[in-house]
């Protein structure tokens, strides 16, 4: 256990248009350099690509939607007992799903070979959708890998 204090959790403003808490904590995961409106630019402008192309939800919905596909719900953490270690399944807090889920996303979508972001951003949103893509994959894979290593649950302390 950590001697130091925890951590403060930060207060997030909602963003102007959508009005949504996580929508501001995207902004700024997808910031590069402090540059804001920048990276504003580029989650509206996928947004309105997503919602041209999914007509039967709101944008927002569309978004929040995909981010729930790609939270995982366990991982594994390496535990290290009598001389070997183990990879244990854990349950994922909340805070970290979505966390991990923003970070896969903005990854996923920057390895795209598409030649704008938001295109990039875009389409990883509408294949998280239909449960394709890299950043679902992503999540799949850890879920495997915790189920494969379900054994040394009992680990867990």
């Amino acid at each position: 256990m950590s001697r130091r204090k925890s951590a403060v959790k930060r207060n997030y403003f909602p963003d102007p248009k959508f009005n949504e808490k996580i929508v501001t904590k995207f902004i700024n995961q997808l910031m590069v350099q402090g540059k804001k409106s920048v990276a504003e630019k580029i989650f509206y402008g996928a947004l309105d690509i997503v919602g041209e192309k999914n007509k039967d939800d709101s944008q927002i919905d569309s978004f929040k939607k995909a981010m729930d596909k790609i939270k995982p719900a366990l991982e594994v953490k390496s535990r290290r007992v009598g001389g070997a270690t183990y990879q244990v399944p854990i349950d994922v807090r909340p805070e970290r799903s979505v966390a991990l889920a923003m970070r896969w996303l903005i990854a996923a979508a920057k390895k795209r070979n598409e030649y704008y972001m938001k295109n990039k951003l875009a389409n990883e949103i509408l294949d998280a959708l239909k449960e394709t893509g890299a950043a679902y994959k992503k999540k799949e894979d850890t879920h495997k890998m915790a189920d494969a290593n379900r054994a040394f649950a009992h680990f867990k302390w």
